[in-house]
């Protein structure tokens, strides 16, 4: 029987609207040579609209609750539309403006979402405007051309050479995805050259990376029809980073059971920690082993490619196979955008395939550019344009200046936690990663103080005042700073750290008598 509350809302009975005034009211809202002034008025209105908003935003996030939202999205009716734009943008303002998370808030600090750059957004309304599909020339012709350029131009910072290749994706999980794709196939290729022993050596698939990688290492994976044994979760050292002794040890216990290394995944910016393996020792390691698929998830630290400052701290990832860069992270770009680059364009044809009716041989023979024969996708949103539009207006380094503050920043909070005995720090961060908690005296159980820190940030997101993110480490509960705001401050930092101290006295004072520190 249907619960009550998944009933639909009654509604009253719609004035009869004939097919053909419908239709003509829907042809008139297509985009096109006679709509163009609608448009533009529309666009303004939006714009106004949302200029407002972010305008008045005096907080990241409203506190409002799942339950109450849920209402509130619930009373809409979507089989009867309010008639015009101005009309559906205040109703927007009520179901999603004015709750939303507000990433370019100074006290957003939670995730790896970043403010966004004004050409980047420009960029993205054209490209969603003219509707390119990047999948092949006859349907996108010159962003074709431009996402290749950007594909050269990331190669060429990660230090690969004239013979790389790669696509634009939606984000780090689908980039990662294709690489160990690749990889698979490549290693197939070496080890299952024929059908007969495909299933065999399939089974028999090994990647190698870190317990503190992403989990969509895992993912891919299992969506690669691997053994569930197949991802070996490699220890870490005192600062996070893989452990390359025990690459070799595992690699080695690998060969000697029968097994196959189909990839090592070294990280350049860990999700919880911000910290960057080893690159250069990871590789020697793969290269010693039998050249065994390097790939480098670089989906937080690939801004470090248009620092003026760090860029060394990506050194050796020109050593890799494969690298996963997400624009939408530390090169402020509004999601979706990332890329898969790969060093040989020869690695990317275990994907290549031809559709007659999109990109037949022919066309490839005639030197066609298409991209579809490269993409895990395959109708894809012009997201190039938005980066190249923000190179063309500021260029590489005032990108890179962006993410070198935001490291300096989360080095200054880094230091001002330690230095508050209220508190104790995790394994320092490589980029804009603040991971700590709030601690008590010895008298204050584990369970209390891992509680405390929940409730700080669940009061804090409540009352809207700012927004941290938490995670476990070595079974504890963390709080977490992930800094992507250039904006945010030392004083910013300052006041959420005594707000988290505060709402963990009061929690610890309501459940023991113990006392607390501070």
């Amino acid at each position: 029987m249907t619960s009550p509350a998944r009933l639909a809302p009654q509604r009253p009975e719609a004035t009869p609207v004939t097919r053909q005034n419908s239709t003509t009211s829907a042809v008139a809202a297509l985009l096109d040579n006679h709509s163009a002034l609608d448009y533009e008025r529309a666009m303004i209105d939006t714009v106004v609209r949302v200029s407002q908003t972010m305008s008045d935003c005096t907080t990241p996030f409203s506190g409002i609750t799942p339950e109450r939202l849920s209402r509130s999205v619930a009373q809409i009716d979507l089989d009867r539309p309010v008639g015009d734009i101005p009309a559906a943008l205040r109703e927007l303002d009520q179901t999603y403006l004015r709750d939303a998370v507000y990433f370019h808030h100074p006290r957003y600090l939670a995730h790896l979402n970043c403010p966004v750059l004004i050409p980047a957004v420009v960029a993205d309304a054209v490209a969603t405007a003219v509707n390119s599909s990047l999948d092949t020339w006859d349907q996108s012709a010159g962003g074709t051309l431009m996402e290749r350029r950007l594909i050269e131009w990331t190669a060429g910072r990660i230090g690969f050479g004239p013979d790389a290749d790669g696509i634009f994706t939606s984000g780090g999980t689908q980039s990662n995805l294709h690489a160990l794709y690749l990889a698979r196939e490549h290693t197939l290729s070496r080890h299952a050259p024929d059908d007969a022993r495909r299933a065999d050596a399939l089974s028999r698939l090994r990647i190698f990376t870190s317990t503190d990688s992403h989990f969509s290492v895992r993912t891919a994976a299992r969506m690669l029809g691997l053994s569930r044994h197949a991802v070996v979760a490699l220890d870490v050292d005192d600062e996070r980073r893989m452990s390359v002794a025990d690459l070799q040890i595992r690699l080695a216990e690998c060969r000697r059971d029968g097994l196959i290394p189909m990839a090592v995944v070294a990280t350049a910016g860990t999700t919880d920690f911000g910290v960057i393996d080893r690159l250069h020792p990871i590789a020697d390691v793969c290269t010693d082993a039998g050249d065994v698929w390097l790939h480098v998830d670089g989906a937080y630290g690939g801004g470090l490619l248009v620092s003026p400052t760090r860029r060394a701290m990506l050194s050796g990832a020109e050593r890799a196979h494969s690298m996963t860069i997400d624009f939408h992270k530390s090169f402020f770009q509004p999601v979706a955008a990332s890329a898969l680059i790969v060093r040989d364009h020869t690695f990317m044809d275990h994907a290549r395939h031809h559709a007659d009716y999109l990109n037949p041989e022919r066309m490839a023979r005639a030197g066609i550019p298409n991209q579809v024969d490269k993409s895990l996708q395959t109708t894809r949103r012009f997201d190039a344009l938005k980066l190249w539009f923000t190179l063309r207006v500021l260029g590489a380094d005032a990108i890179g200046e962006l993410f070198d503050a935001v490291i300096d920043l989360a080095d200054e909070a880094w230091s001002m936690i330690e230095d508050d005995r209220r508190f104790e720090v995790s394994a320092k961060s490589d980029l804009s990663t603040v991971v700590f908690r709030y601690r008590a005296d010895d008298s204050v159980s584990p369970e209390h103080i891992d509680a405390a820190n929940l409730h700080a940030r669940q009061a804090l997101s409540a009352s809207g005042a700012a927004l941290v993110a938490s995670t476990t480490v070595d079974g504890a509960t963390y709080l977490k700073f992930t800094l992507l705001n250039p904006r945010t401050t030392p004083g910013d930092i300052r006041e959420v750290v005594d707000l988290i101290a505060d709402h963990c006295v009061d929690y610890l004072a309501d459940v023991t008598d113990c006392r607390v520190a501070g």
